[in-house]
């Protein structure tokens, strides 16, 4: 009985250390063979090459290392010195006296209408995008700035010039004097995918060059705020922790290609709760390319208003497309008006290019060039046809009411009128200078001028800018007068009129 039992233990051990040998071995056993082996051995492989996924510590311990370490010496910390005149408010303010004052003399203590300016700064962050000095940032950094100082990762200053700026956008270029700076490069934000990681580098609340990581959380994102907003939003939008600094700063994938410029945030703190908004590296490739030859950005104009299709819509033009945009404004004497394109038209297409809505319009219009020829198809009372129309220039928004003060104060501030500001404005008139501010008391306020008035002619020279008024003006001496002759459009009427004015 013993024998057995010793002998059942010795097998024992002997089967439970010959098992640990196999297991432990670096040596593996041979795969099943046949289909079995494909499956086991090429399953997970094939997985995650389809969906591009990255082990954890590649991730964390390398990917992110490296990106930070390629893109962060090009990201720079700006600094734009804002100068802005509003009133001066000195002891008069709250005068005992400034009622009897007013009632006996009619205007208030001089003291009251003097100006003074009122500095301060606005900071944020950009990058270099070439080697030798071109910086992209965010135009609401610049936009008011009179001098602007970039500051490098080795806390080297540069004095910038502004190249360019687009409202519209909310980009702008920079240059600053240079060579062989470190530069990032613009990828492919066409290409990029919701759930990819992202990182964002900037300098939030003025913590120099600061990393977050994050992940994209949407992409065509339209904020829709009104306002000073962009016009052509089409924001990717990330997680990636985004606070007041960030702005201008880049939005970088994984392989170190900026896909998106860090623009807003939306809080209803002020700080960040994961919703931040960039602006695709595709849409900026398109504007510093034109900023860079030329200092602003041309669009096309069609000239109309529309809307996107709606299922009532469907319903009640009888229509068989889902997509396209239906018109309900055509502007007079505009490119889509010569092209014989009307109310209740459905764009389908331009130039071949399927119109998704009305945004995929606008931008697709947006990015031709004034002047180019442009096959729309339509669907006019059910039946599909093609029309040609000749775009036209959209003035840039920060360019089409520039206002501007004259070098001898005769109390006028001055913008020089153009078809699209009077469209705007709703006047017939479209060139001269539209008043923009009349100052109290002045000469042009005691002459009856009243913002709005459009000057079409000075000591009957006729002026289409502001400089030209300026040239003349030079040529008056102290006390002598100017005529001016001035337009007023009111309820679609025109009434001219002769002003002169006391050069002081």
């Amino acid at each position: 009985m013993k024998k057995y039992i010793w002998t059942g233990i010795i097998s024992f051990l002997v089967g439970f250390l010959l098992a640990g040998y196999i297991l432990l071995s670096p040596d593996k056993p041979e795969p099943l063979s046949g289909p079995e082996k494909s499956e086991l051995v090429l399953a997970k492989p094939l997985i995650a090459a389809e969906i591009g996924l990255l082990a954890p510590e590649q991730i964390n311990n390398y990917n992110f290392v490296q990106v930070a370490e390629k893109v962060g010496p090009s990201v720079v910390r700006i600094v734009a010195e804002i100068v802005e005149k509003g009133p001066a408010f000195g002891f008069e303010e709250g005068w005992p006296f400034e009622d009897f004052w007013d009632r006996f003399f009619g205007f208030p203590p001089r003291s009251r209408e003097r100006e003074r300016e009122y500095r301060s700064q606005a900071l944020g962050s950009g990058f270099f995008i070439s080697s030798d000095g071109y910086i992209l940032t965010n135009n609401h950094i610049v936009e008011k700035a009179v001098t602007v100082t970039v500051t490098t990762i080795s806390g080297k200053e540069h004095e910038a010039k502004i190249i360019g700026r687009d409202a519209p956008t909310d980009l702008a270029l920079l240059k600053v004097e240079g060579k062989d700076f470190p530069y990032a490069i613009l990828g492919d934000s066409s290409a990029i995918k919701v759930g990819e990681w992202v990182l964002a580098i900037g300098n939030p609340l003025g913590m120099e060059h600061t990393v977050t990581a994050g992940i994209i959380s949407a992409k065509g994102r339209q904020l829709g705020l009104g306002g000073n907003t962009p016009t052509y939003e089409d924001y990717i939008q990330t997680d990636a922790a985004i606070n007041r600094g960030n702005s201008g700063g880049p939005l970088i994938n994984i392989k170190g290609e900026v896909i998106g410029i860090n623009s807003s945030i939306l809080t209803p703190t002020g700080g960040n709760i994961g919703i931040g908004f960039a602006i695709p590296s595709d849409l900026a490739r398109k504007v510093v390319t034109q900023l860079k030859e030329k200092g602003r950005v041309s669009r096309g104009r069609l000239g109309i208003l529309g809307r996107d299709i709606t299922e009532a819509i469907k319903k009640q033009f009888n229509l068989t497309v889902d997509k396209g945009v239906i018109i309900s404004q055509v502007e007079p004497d505009s490119p889509a008006e010569k092209a014989g394109l009307k109310r209740y038209d459905v764009i389908v297409e331009i130039n071949g290019q399927p119109i998704e809505n009305y945004k995929d319009l606008r931008f697709k219009i947006a990015d031709f060039q004034p002047g180019d020829l442009v096959t729309i198809k339509i669907i006019r009372d059910g039946k599909e046809m093609t029309v040609k129309a000749r775009l036209d220039e959209l003035e840039p928004q920060d360019t089409t009411r520039k206002e501007e003060s004259l070098d001898k104060d005769i109390g006028l501030s001055l913008t020089a009128l153009t078809p699209s500001l009077a469209r705007r404005y709703g006047l017939k008139t479209t060139e001269g200078l539209l008043v923009t501010e009349v100052k109290k008391y002045s000469q042009a306020d005691r002459a009856g001028l009243a913002p709005g008035d459009i000057i079409l002619e000075v000591n009957r020279f006729k002026v289409t800018s502001v400089k030209e008024f300026q040239d003349i003006l030079k040529k008056i001496s102290s006390g002598e007068e100017i005529i001016l002759l001035v337009r007023r459009e009111s309820d679609g009427e025109k009434m001219d009129f002769i002003v002169t004015l006391r050069v002081p």
